[in-house]
């Protein structure tokens, strides 16, 4: 089997600063700066291979403009420029998913791949009228501590240490998570709604060290079978001991269980992660075959293979989808649909076909890069890029009532 690269296969939403797109490529910029009038010293000439190829001239004439006729040039912050410029450059190859991360989305995108953060412990989403919404307090986490739950509506975060007195109407997810997550031991307020309390009330919630596990085991009942289910909600850093661990229980259920009936993955709302991790969690349940192809376009195809012994390859198989279910995640329910090792019951998945290579860029403060190197296709060839993975059984989800589950009542029934 060819050798994987690092490379990440995950729906990234990040908020990039606007901006018309022009080559920095190696150039050097410096930086001085006093405190009544703020010059950059910039050294702009092109670099030689790129001599005759690029003309700045019509940047340069920009940049020189703004700093003798902005109101405001005397405030001018001259790194978030230069990010601005390089974020516009790459949102010009019209790729949502190749994006340049400043430094702290570039750790806030570490952070959820390595499953822990600095937070409250809550996941948010959107109700139906679009308002900021609790989807779920996650175990043990100050949110849970303090009684938030599935629903609650969140109209306001403020942050007195940091100055935010933020209303939620029209608030974006990414703006929404950078505010309320922050530094361990400080305090956030969220301002809540609950259908059927009359009025909203403030909930004060101090920020502690968040480990989230990307792999879960729960075990339920249906027509005398026990039936192991697996919420696996990306493919980051911890996964391959968090799955083994996983994996370790089921097998000694199975030699105490009398009918075990066999195993549900759910993969409902995983964005993805790392490739390497969606080859590894097929083999577990596939004896052998190519798990994902590879194209990169100029270089041909690789093929990635099943290369473990897997220890659930003969039990019942049955796989969990939603409109969430993305790149990696979308890997594994593709390949083992195509080899029909499992039934998929869901929704369609979101329909991500590329794979980006993560990059820490030398000498930026912890920016980044997450450019697109190659598409990803079904063992069969098939490219699921904005047309998703069908599911064998389409269930939708009761919006009427989101304490309901018809979707993994649906899987159960098939055991």
């Amino acid at each position: 089997m060819s050798s994987i690269r690092r490379t990440v296969v995950v729906v990234t939403f990040f908020l990039l600063t606007g901006g018309i797109g022009y080559y920095f490529g190696q150039r050097k910029t410096f930086f001085q700066t006093t405190s009544e009038s703020p010059q950059a010293k910039i050294e702009r000439s092109i670099p030689t291979e790129k001599a005759g190829k690029i003309d700045l001239s019509l940047f340069w004439q920009t940049w020189d403009e703004l700093e003798r006729k902005h109101l405001n040039r005397k405030k001018f912050d001259y790194q978030k420029m230069v990010y601005g410029a390089i974020s516009g450059m790459v949102a010009s190859l019209d790729d949502p998913y190749t994006v340049f991360l400043p430094p702290r989305e570039n750790k806030e995108t570490k952070d959820d791949l390595r499953g822990d953060f600095e937070g409250v412990g809550i996941q948010i989403g959107y109700n139906k009228d679009q308002r900021l919404t609790v989807i779920a307090p996650l175990s043990g986490t100050p949110a849970e501590k303090a009684g938030l739950k599935a629903s609650d509506m969140i109209l306001k975060i403020v942050d007195k240490n940091n100055g935010i007195d933020k209303d939620t109407a029209g608030i974006s997810l990414p703006e929404a998570v950078r505010l309320i997550r922050g530094k361990r031991g400080t305090e956030v307020v969220l301002t809540i709604q609950r259908q059927g309390v009359e009025k909203p009330w403030e909930i004060a919630l101090k920020r502690e060290t968040i480990v989230v596990k990307s792999v879960e085991l729960t075990f339920k009942e249906n027509n005398g079978k026990k039936v192991a289910v697996i919420k696996l909600s990306r493919f980051g850093e911890r996964t391959y001991q968090e799955w083994g661990e996983v994996i370790a229980e089921i097998r000694n259920k199975k030699s105490e269980i009398r009918n075990f009936g066999g195993v549900i993955l759910d993969l409902r709302n995983n964005p993805g992660g790392f490739l390497d991790g969606a080859v590894y969690i097929a083999g577990e349940f596939l004896s052998s075959g190519v798990v994902v192809q590879q194209d990169s376009g100029v270089n041909g195809k690789d093929l990635l293979s099943v290369n473990r012994n897997g220890s659930l390859l003969k039990d019942k198989l049955v796989v969990l989808v939603n409109e969430g279910s993305a790149s990696a995640s979308e890997i594994v329910a593709g390949a083992l649909q195509e080899y029909k090792r499992g039934t998929l019951v869901g929704m369609k998945t979101f329909g991500k076909g590329t794979v980006q290579e993560a990059i820490d860029l030398s000498g930026a403060n912890g920016a980044g890069l997450h450019v697109t190197v190659s598409r990803w296709l079904l063992p069969s060839g098939k490219t699921i890029d904005k047309d998703g993975v069908k599911p064998d059984i389409e269930i939708k989800p009761d919006e009427k009532d989101m304490t309901k589950d018809l979707q993994l009542e649906k899987a159960m029934e098939l055991f």
